[in-house]
């Protein structure tokens, strides 16, 4: 019985072991700032991708006194005195206070609302006329930018929603050390670590772009 149950435990150990080792490369990707378990391999310039540069070009024209916009009147400057009631609070209060304000605008999907497959709008565009997702992630990344964070620690992250089986796009803002999500589909800004159902496909800034592989 004791040469057994030695045995028994012997094996019991391997497993473990074993166990540990594979679930190893995730955890260590997770640590040296793989996004969703992928890692990121980095690309410079934006060449690949003309509907965010066009963003850049165009993201501070002005849109006038209260431009009559398809349903947002006054929106955009609205959020220019947003901006600065928000510049003085804690960082995490300015990623809770823009994910959940950005989150109350109506949701529209491009065809119905420019009468094309996809079309990356600047911010004047989305409080005009709303917008989907990439257009919340939009806004989004140039609140934080108007407030003062630096490009390098947000990206715009294209990825397949994998319990839907859709394309989606959302804001991730590298902060203490972790991955933040700011997402029109989440409440609450959230650890990147916790949300699973998520393939990142490639993600852009100012500065280039990243693709994300297994």
């Amino acid at each position: 019985m004791t040469g057994a149950r030695s045995q028994f435990f012997a094996i019991l150990t391997i497993c473990i072991l074993v166990t540990c080792v594979l679930a190893s490369p995730r955890i260590s990707e997770a640590k040296s700032g793989g996004l969703f378990g992928y890692q990121a391999t980095p690309y410079s310039g934006l060449k690949p991708f003309p509907k965010w540069r066009k963003v850049l070009a165009t993201y501070k024209d002005e849109p006038g006194d209260c431009v009559s916009g398809k349903y947002n009147r006054c929106a955009h400057q609205k959020w220019l005195a947003l901006i600065e009631e928000w510049r003085e609070l804690p960082k995490e209060e300015q990623l809770k206070k823009i994910n959940r304000h950005m989150n109350l605008f109506r949701y529209i999907l491009d065809p119905v609302n420019w009468g094309v497959r996809d079309y990356w709008e600047i911010p004047k565009e989305f409080f005009a006329r709303f917008g989907d997702c990439e257009d919340y992630a939009i806004v989004k990344y140039f609140t934080l930018r108007a407030l003062g964070w630096p490009d390098k620690d947000m990206k715009i992250v294209v990825l397949q929603d994998v319990n839907l089986g859709i394309a989606h796009a959302i804001l991730v803002v590298k902060y203490k050390g972790k991955n933040l999500v700011l997402d029109n589909q989440i409440g609450q800004v959230v650890d990147a670590t916790r949300i699973r159902h998520y393939r990142p496909i490639y993600s852009v800034n100012e500065a280039g772009w990243w693709r994300h592989k297994p």
